[in-house]
């Protein structure tokens, strides 16, 4: 049972003493656990939220981490309801406050379907079953009705034709688009209604008090097209359009007030916004918006009602958070979280008492519940106890200018011990995107191994280089057609500033990232080799012309990266590309990558593996994920990603060795033990 936390503001959780700590290893780093969802009651006495729980390595057969429910009552305990080896998604309490909805996929079902349990505690039932699995659910104010949304079905005797060896695959033309129904709870025999659409239904919730559902809709069910070409709709249950809001560019999280009579949306500025963080409040008349905070120097990336006129936001500022309340009849704000105090995920949900649930990390913890009151954070929820046995490396902002003055920030992690003035190994971690930037809470993952590598005696730092979030659209937009230009000099700019301050050993920092980060990790390998000593590319780009032709968001690589097709300058493109450097590389390289990504296709990984193994100048291997995407999911392959990863470092950063270190790793002995 987990108690009451008071989380006092400022205070980090620290072991004093080496003695006293417990090593961490990068198998307890994979297996954390961390709260993804909370929601409370009216009267805030009762607090339903799941757990993620990754499976065990060795001891576990592969698969997709736990997700398990809890519930903390009205003394501050934490009551398992639905735990072992389940899968909760989304969660919300009916109206009467009596049950809480959940979807899942259990017993004999093929698929996800809803359920209720009682908040009382007891047995759960199905209240809903459908043809296809549910992927979410949105319930009327009076709990009468409620909407659903699912993918139509798929091609009829599909399995008994992949059986006889029928398994052709007809590329993007075999996309199942996403529909929504309405489902009457207070006729048991009632079934679904399929609101017919002609659009890709992406999300839907209930309009409070209406007979009206918003949706999130696209042309089609291309990841291009819910990134790029979505929308917000107003249909009453009979599918009749209402109003459509006027928006351009990526689309985040929207909130109806209790009433329904106001509605706020989270959007892009204009097509060429690379993420979704202005703060638009609807007409819902005309569908006009208008931006609530113009100007604001950072990115919202959650909204909340706190009643029908005070609207509450989350913004991410620099490194850090803050929750701000804007009323809607004055324009007057007022700072509920100011910065510098917590890392916010998520404003999850508030009573009627003025109670706030948050979604919370920091350096000390991953995501957990937190409550806020009055000014006051309580934490409410530990999911790694053990953490506290553990010694907390140092964590803070570093600010420096780049070459052409720009100021620029990121978050370094020190080493265990460490002493001013020390030259120690670094690992600089590169974000992807570039549509995003780390903040100073928890990041402590398998790709990082912050926690881990100041045991080891490394430093680890984030650049939030140009073109990053967090500081506004403008800053957002510098790395724009700019491939491999100024955005990654920050990054050899910031190395070059860890070198000054005497943190940084010149001869020993490594690079490592994923995505657009494994793009610069790649372009540190073979442009920029004489900076860095080893290289980690993960689901990177070696070649933007291929990429181009290989990705599922070939829209957005135009409208908010590059600014340009490949046909408008292919020079260009080859020239911004790590395999157009590949012979002067002199960066040992690993490469790794999921078999099934999609967004950069693992033709990338391959490219630059074998440009690299033909020249022959330099340490290269390539590893390959079956059953992984665009980052890795799964416990082994996460730890197998994150032992690869440090042994590379350690090879080349502490040993300084010649050569390339074993490829095989010693899983087969954990297992017999």
């Amino acid at each position: 049972m987990a108690r009451l936390i008071t989380f006092c503001l400022g205070a980090a959780l620290t072991i004093s003493g080496a003695a006293q700590a417990k090593e961490i290893t990068l198998q307890d780093i994979v297996e954390s656990k961390r709260v993804n969802q909370a929601i409370a009651t009216a009267s805030g006495s009762h607090t339903a939220y799941t757990q993620v729980r990754p499976r065990t390595a060795y001891e576990e057969d592969d698969g997709p981490s736990h997700v398990e429910l809890y519930v903390l009552d009205k003394e501050g305990e934490s009551i398992p309801f639905i735990t072992g080896e389940v899968r909760i998604g989304q969660i919300a309490f009916s109206h009467d406050e009596k049950y809480i909805h959940y979807l899942s996929t259990r017993g004999d079902d093929e698929h996800t379907n809803l359920y209720r349990i009682p908040l009382r505690g007891g047995e759960s039932s199905k209240l809903l079953k459908h043809a296809t699995a549910i992927s979410s659910f949105s319930q009327s104010t009076d709990g009468s009705w409620l909407a659903f949304t699912t993918r139509e079905a798929g091609p009829e005797k599909a399995d008994e034709l992949a059986k006889k060896g029928f398994r052709a695959e007809v590329y993007e033309e075999e996309l199942r688009m996403g529909q929504v129904f309405i489902q009457d709870l207070n006729d048991k025999d009632a079934e679904p209604q399929l609101i017919e659409l002609d659009e890709h239904v992406l999300s839907a919730s209930v309009r409070p008090e209406h007979q009206q559902l918003l949706l999130r809709v696209a042309p089609t069910p291309f990841v291009d097209d819910d990134l790029m070409r979505s929308s917000f709709v107003i249909i009453d249950t009979e599918g009749n359009e209402i109003v459509r809001l006027n928006t351009e560019g990526k689309l985040g999280r929207s909130a109806f007030s209790d009433d329904g009579s106001q509605l706020a949306v989270i959007g892009a500025e204009d097509k060429h916004d690379p993420a979704e963080g202005r703060l638009y409040h609807a007409n819902l008349e005309t569908g006009e918006v208008r931006d609530l905070v113009p100007g604001y120097a950072g990115h919202i990336r959650d909204l909340h009602w706190q009643d029908n006129q005070n609207l509450l936001f989350m913004g991410e500022t620099g490194t850090e958070t803050e929750v701000v309340s804007i009323n809607l009849q004055n324009n007057e704000r007022s700072t509920l979280i100011a910065k510098g105090q917590v890392i916010i995920s998520r404003l999850a949900d508030s009573s009627d008492n003025g109670d706030l649930t948050l979604l919370v990390n920091t350096p000390a913890h991953p995501s957990e519940v937190y409550r806020h009151n009055d000014g006051n954070l309580q934490r409410l929820t530990d999911s790694n106890p053990w953490l506290a046995d553990v010694r907390q490396p140092r964590q803070e902002t570093i600010v420096h200018e780049a070459r052409d003055g720009l100021r620029l920030e990121g978050i370094l992690v020190y080493p265990l011990d460490y002493q001013e003035g020390q030259q120690v190994p670094v690992i600089m971690a590169i974000h992807g995107g570039p549509e995003a930037h780390i903040r100073n809470g928890w990041n402590d993952r398998y790709s990082t191994p912050t926690w881990y590598a100041a045991q080891q005696g490394y430093a680890t730092f984030f650049p939030n280089y140009r073109g990053s979030t967090g500081r506004g659209v403008n800053f957002s937009k510098l790395g724009q057609n700019d491939y491999a230009g100024k955005e990654f000099d920050d990054i050899v700019d910031a190395k070059e500033h860890l070198v000054e301050i005497g943190l940084a050993d010149p001869d020993r920092v490594g690079i490592t990232g994923g995505s657009y980060g494994g793009y610069a990790s790649a372009w540190g390998a073979t442009k920029q080799t004489e900076h860095f000593a080893a290289s980690v590319m993960f689901v990177g780009i070696s070649n933007n012309l291929s990429k181009f032709g290989t990705t599922d968001i070939p829209n957005e690589m135009h409208l908010v990266h590059a600014r340009s097709y490949p046909w408008d300058k292919w020079d260009w493109y080859l020239e911004r590309s790590p395999i157009y450097w590949a012979e002067q590389g002199r960066t040992p390289l690993l490469i790794m990558h999921g078999k099934e990504d999609t967004r950069v296709h693992p033709s990338q990984s391959m490219e630059l593996y074998r440009y690299l193994k033909v020249h022959d100048n330099v340490p290269v291997r390539l590893v390959l994920y079956p059953g992984e995407g665009h980052g890795n999911q799964r416990t082994g392959s996460q730890l197998d990603y994150a032992e690869r990863l440090m042994r590379w470092m350690d090879f080349y950063l502490v040993q300084q060795a010649e050569g390339i270190p074993d490829h095989e790793l010693p899983h087969a002995e954990r297992l017999n033990d």
